[in-house]
């Protein structure tokens, strides 16, 4: 269950951007929630907006108090401590609707996809386009932020999306992004 959120919020300054900010400090989370395989703690970016594509400059953290405060007594923010501000960690509001916070992906470049075909079937690239046609591009309309990936360190856009608000929660596992396709997050 998540009974309990704490919010970490980036403070920009003149060298580095809030989103900037934001995928430095959920690259930390990811890394974190990877090596300690906790699937107990969900987020939220509580200023989400489609229109304008943002995530805002709050990354909350939901779970059990005890499980956020073993967490938050790990080393995970080392590095960028001095651009954070954090609340306590406090009670989910008893009114708050739960809703599912999770990744979506796309095929977003018909060219990447061909050099990765080429590369993997040992195509030419004149056969690897007629393959791929450049319709299969999508260009999605979804807020994101941009990370590294762990096993190659390439960078890449996590793209996340919101189910519709339900009452109850449902309960499960968290990925280690702290997103999941079926478990809810209260969000207030």
């Amino acid at each position: 269950m998540t009974s309990h959120y704490i919010d970490l919020t980036v403070v920009p300054d003149a060298e580095t951007s809030a989103p900037q900010l934001l995928g430095a400090l959920y690259d930390k989370l990811h890394r974190a929630l990877a090596q300690q395989r906790l699937g107990s703690i969900g987020v939220s970016f509580p200023h989400y907006s489609v229109v304008p594509k943002s995530l805002g400059n709050t990354l909350r953290l939901h779970g059990e108090a005890a499980m956020l405060r073993q967490f938050l007594a790990t080393d995970w923010l080392k590095g960028i401590r001095d651009h954070l501000r954090m609340t306590e960690i406090v009670a989910v509001p008893a009114n708050a609707v739960h809703r599912v916070v999770q990744r979506r992906q796309f095929k977003t470049s018909a060219e990447r996809l061909r050099r990765r075909r080429m590369k993997r079937k040992g195509e030419t690239a004149e056969q690897a386009a007629r393959a791929i046609p450049i319709a299969i591009e999508r260009k999605p309309n979804l807020p994101y932020v941009r990370l590294h990936s762990l096993s190659s360190s390439q960078p890449f856009h996590l793209f996340v999306a919101l189910g519709p608000p339900q009452e109850l929660p449902i309960p499960g596992h968290f990925n280690s992004y702290g997103l999941s396709p079926i478990a809810t997050i209260p969000w207030f």
